[in-house]
């Protein structure tokens, strides 16, 4: 099922997983400039417009996990879904090096348009399905550059976030992983990963749901090969994972 704000597959997988994808897709509805929020088109095959390779893992991972996923069907710069909705990045004006010009002019009316366009109707989905059993597990699937702009190279292939209010599945997949020989992974690298408001935070700390964020670096998932390799390799980690800890 598709709509103009998300995608859901396998809605109907009996897993207690459900895997997401925040920034799948880098479109820009026709209703914003035409289409356009006024950068180039090598601009919107970037990182700053959505997380290169994720939607292609999310639906590998997803199908392996015989889970469904929900995905977003918008670019993270039309209004971002991994925001609170008071955080002042909801709608990027710069990003990475890049101005955005078609938010630099949007107004409060606009932000809140495109809250109720896209940002809540992707929530709501993510919602029901977190809520069709008292036990879901949520994973969430990003994936970040290289390097930003003026940055040093991330060395991390993978990196597993989480909140310190819920370390519970993150801390022992992040000891797993690093039972692998060949990855160098990241404990809340790139970057922290709690965000007051932010998907995570709204949809399983604030429920209590058992959760992990897993980050891979976009090189390496950028093709269609890559992607179904990391999903073969994570989903029996995951699934090994959650059963030795019991929860």
């Amino acid at each position: 099922m598709t709509q103009d704000a998300f995608e859901i597959i396998g809605e109907d997988r009996a897993s207690r997983w459900l895997v997401t994808c925040d920034h799948a897709s880098n479109r820009v509805p026709e209703e914003i400039g035409g289409g356009s929020l006024g950068i180039s088109a090598s601009d919107m095959a970037r990182h700053i417009a959505y997380d290169v390779g994720a939607r292609g893992l999310t639906l590998a991972l997803a199908e392996r996990l015989d889970a469904p996923a929900v995905l977003s069907t918008f670019s993270r710069l039309v209004i971002d879904p991994n925001r609170g909705e008071d955080d002042p990045t909801l709608l990027m004006k710069l990003y990475d090096g890049t101005i955005i010009p078609e938010n630099r002019k949007a107004g409060a009316a606009e932000l809140e348009r495109r809250k109720a366009a896209y940002y809540l109707p992707y929530h709501d989905a993510y919602e029901s399905l977190a809520a069709r059993r008292s036990d879901t597990v949520i994973c969430a699937v990003h994936s970040f550059t290289p390097r930003l702009v003026g940055r040093a190279e991330r060395p991390w292939q993978i990196g597993i976030l989480y909140s310190h209010r819920d370390e519970r599945l993150a801390k022992p997949l992040i000891e797993r992983l690093r039972q692998e020989p060949d990855l160098n992974v990241g404990d809340n690298e790139p970057y922290s990963g709690h965000l007051d408001g932010d998907a995570i935070d709204r949809h399983a700390l604030a429920h209590g749901r058992t959760n992990v964020l897993i980050e891979l670096r976009h090189d390496l998932i950028a093709l269609e090969e890559g992607q179904i390799a990391w999903a073969d390799r994570l989903a029996p980690i995951l699934e090994e994972v959650l059963a030795e800890t019991g929860l």
